[in-house]
């Protein structure tokens, strides 16, 4: 369970996040809200990237603030990021390898799972190709399977779908479905795309000038006329 109580980001006068709390308890959750309203911010929290004037986050039970961004890696902490961070000059086995570095995984055991992870998301026979080489959308798997190693607890997903066709966003639907159950990790996924959003999330929260506009079952909060409103755009 992730637990947000009291959050709020200052920058001078401006509150990206401001007083935000919630219990979200899915294994997949939805973040969603117009452009600015503060999702990238709270990812940036959740990842030690910045520091709030006021609150905290809890993952089962423990304070994330605390620690420091590889503590939090070392905690089960993963994140894949809206412009992926695949280095040209490694193969994508080596991609999936580089996260090795931060958590405590030795010997053969390492090998396996950058196994797994790259056979979960299809890119098992892609393993030796060159990050230059892969199109988008193996590169956002890269991505995924590079959060899959090493026991995720939770992993925050930054626009996964943004610029794939249909039959690659189909497949990261499964793909992020499967997650829970494989990998024993809960996503918390940000996206505009909200067919993904209705599709794998069972409850979704919804911010909108850093503050909670609404959260539960995201079918409910979807068709929220509020939620239409300040997101949809909506009359």
């Amino acid at each position: 369970m992730i637990r947000i109580d009291n959050l709020t980001v200052q920058f001078g006068a401006v509150r990206p996040l401001d007083g935000l709390s919630a219990e979200l308890t899915q294994p997949i959750i939805g973040l969603v809200g117009p452009n600015g309203a503060g999702k990238t911010t709270l990812l940036n929290v959740f990842s030690g990237f910045l520091t709030p004037v006021t609150g905290s986050i809890e993952l089962d039970g423990r304070d994330l603030l605390p620690l420091s961004p590889t503590r939090r890696v070392q905690a089960g902490l993963r994140r894949t990021f809206q412009t992926e961070q695949v280095a040209d000059d490694l193969s994508a086995w080596d991609n999936v390898l580089a996260l090795a570095d931060h958590i405590d995984l030795k010997g053969a055991r390492i090998g396996d799972e950058v196994e797994r992870a790259l056979a979960f998301t299809g890119l098992g026979t892609r393993a030796q190709v060159m990050g230059a080489a892969l199109n988008l959308y193996e590169r956002r798997m890269v991505e995924i399977a590079r959060a899959l190693v090493g026991h995720p607890r939770l992993i925050l997903m930054d626009e996964p779908g943004a610029g794939l066709d249909e039959a690659e966003a189909l497949r990261l639907r499964q793909c992020i479905l499967g997650i829970p159950q494989a990998f024993g990790a809960t996503v918390l996924l940000i996206d505009h795309d909200v067919d993904l959003i209705s599709a794998t999330c069972g409850e979704t929260l919804v911010l909108d000038f850093g503050k909670r506009l609404a959260l539960g079952p995201t079918r409910t909060v979807l068709d929220d006329p509020v939620v239409h409103r300040a997101y949809l755009g909506a009359a």
